[in-house]
């Protein structure tokens, strides 16, 4: 053969050969089952999976941009005029008026409580709904109709204080949907405008809340005195919509909220998320209590009523206060301390100080200190969920921890207290069993909880507390060990 013939067919071979090798290709993988979860990995330098949260990311980057004053203070002072009234008219006011409609026999305290209790529990029901509505709306609008449907709610109950359905629909059920759209619009408008100072904002725009039920607190006691519930009602309602529609239009969205799901399910996959949202439930059965019941408690031992109006007053006044100092403490101490500092306070007061105040002066001094805890919590749930969850988030997570506080609303803090208070042969008795037994261990174990509940947070997550704290399980456990001893816990 010569040798262009083999040449030749060492090409043929080789195109053979090319032509076989370049006819096989890699078919495509199967496209996995597993859904793309919401987060990116990231491989660290020491070849560490880390797991990024997009809308976590998202919110470190529109805080870097936040203006941190200038006209944020105009907002969050407008913000705190809608607290003012969606507060004042809401949870911290109600005892004022039940004790007006029991002089007028209306119902029973146990059906008043009710009523009471039904617009914060829609207001935490539908908190998860009006986090969808404000991105929906907007907050501007979003917080027009809350003040609109407030004052309106007001108005209506003037004329329906003769009628328990007509209480329900308009005092319950109304001003809790008024309340439920200005809630989530006050709590969530902080963290578009404030970083560093994110917990002073909350603070103050809570601080608005705890003045106008310090206010109203004597305004509707006044005004019950001089022209009647219905009156009362009325005038209230009208003070609402005048001053409560232009600082409503005052507020207004920063920045563009981005698209985020309806429920966050993937949230309760956070253990951080999770022991908040059970701490938060836990923590709203006792804390409520004290606003319902301080004017019917005053009563009971003999006090006038314009007295248990000055004390629920003081309680609310005491509450502005500490709303403000849980800002300050959120921003320095960091939001879980202040959270843990806030429920020990309260318990400390309910289990010690509550059960002895049989007179003014301990009576005072328990209104004083457990109003300054409860509103402490209060303002400082906004910005633990802002800072650990993001302000992009806050809206939802916020409205789902809230949520879960709508079972101790309606069920421990209103009926079950009036119900053990009723069961006695004469309410009028001071130190009745009863009230120890409810008092002391429903306080012990709800309390107890709380501390244990929010405690493990910080011993799980140590960067989101301080070693000070380290030790609140321990605290918790002394503090129940302590109830246990007390001779009014049978």
């Amino acid at each position: 053969m010569s040798r262009t013939t083999q040449i030749t067919s060492l090409g043929r071979d080789h195109d053979l050969e090319s032509s076989v090798t370049t006819s096989i290709q890699l078919q495509p993988l199967p496209q996995s089952e597993i859904q793309q979860r919401d987060t990116h990995r990231h491989e660290t330098s020491d070849g560490e999976l880390l797991e990024i949260d997009p809308v976590l990311e998202a919110s470190r980057a529109a805080d870097n941009d936040v203006p941190d004053g200038g006209y944020a203070w105009v907002v969050i002072f407008a913000s705190a005029i809608v607290c003012f009234w969606f507060t004042g008219n809401g949870n911290y006011t109600w005892g004022v008026i039940q004790n007006a409609l029991l002089e007028q026999k209306l119902a029973s305290a146990a059906t008043l409580s009710f009523i009471g209790s039904l617009s914060p529990t829609i207001m935490a029901a539908l908190a998860i709904v009006n986090a969808r509505v404000i991105r929906w709306l907007g907050i501007r609008v979003s917080a027009i109709l809350g003040i609109v449907l407030l004052g309106v709610a007001q108005l209506t109950s003037g004329f329906s204080t003769h009628s328990v359905a007509g209480q329900f629909i308009t005092r319950g059920v109304g001003v809790g949907l008024g309340m439920s759209l200005c809630f989530m619009v006050t709590s969530t408008i902080p963290a578009q405008y404030f970083s560093r100072k994110r917990g002073l904002a909350n603070g103050i725009v809570s601080a608005g809340g705890g003045l106008g039920a310090a206010v109203l607190s004597y305004v509707l006691d006044a005004l019950i005195q001089r022209f009647g519930v219905q009156w009362a009602y009325r005038i209230v309602g009208i003070m609402t919509l005048v001053t409560g529609l232009p600082a409503a239009w005052i507020m207004k969205e920063r920045t563009t909220l981005p698209r985020v799901s309806f429920i966050e399910w993937r949230l309760f996959k956070d253990l951080k998320f999770v022991l908040i949202f059970v701490a938060g439930a836990i923590a709203t059965f006792p804390l409520l209590v004290p606003a319902f019941f301080l004017p019917f408690y005053s009563t009971s031992i003999k006090l006038p009523s314009s007295t248990g109006a000055a004390l629920l007053s003081g309680y609310n006044f005491s509450s502005a206060v500490g709303r403000i100092l849980g800002g300050f403490c959120s921003d320095n101490l960091g939001p879980l301390n202040t959270l843990i500092i806030s429920l020990i306070l309260s318990a400390v007061s309910m289990l010690a100080l509550w059960p002895a105040s049989t007179t003014l002066i301990p009576l005072a001094f328990f209104a004083i200190i457990n109003g300054a805890s409860n509103g402490m919590y209060f303002a400082t749930v906004p910005t633990a969920v802002g800072n650990i969850f993001g302000s992009a988030r806050v809206s939802v997570a916020l409205g789902m921890i809230v949520t879960g506080w709508g079972a101790g609303y309606l069920m421990v803090s209103t009926s079950i207290s009036i119900t053990v208070l009723e069961s006695e042969a004469d309410m009028r008795i001071t130190g009745s069993p009863n009230r120890r037994l409810y008092i002391g261990r429903a306080w012990r174990i709800g309390c107890g909880s709380q501390g244990l509940s929010t405690g493990h947070v910080l011993r799980r997550f140590p960067r989101y507390g301080s070693d000070w704290l380290s030790n609140t399980y321990e605290i918790s456990d002394k503090l129940v060990a302590f109830s246990q001893t007390l001779r009014w816990i049978r």
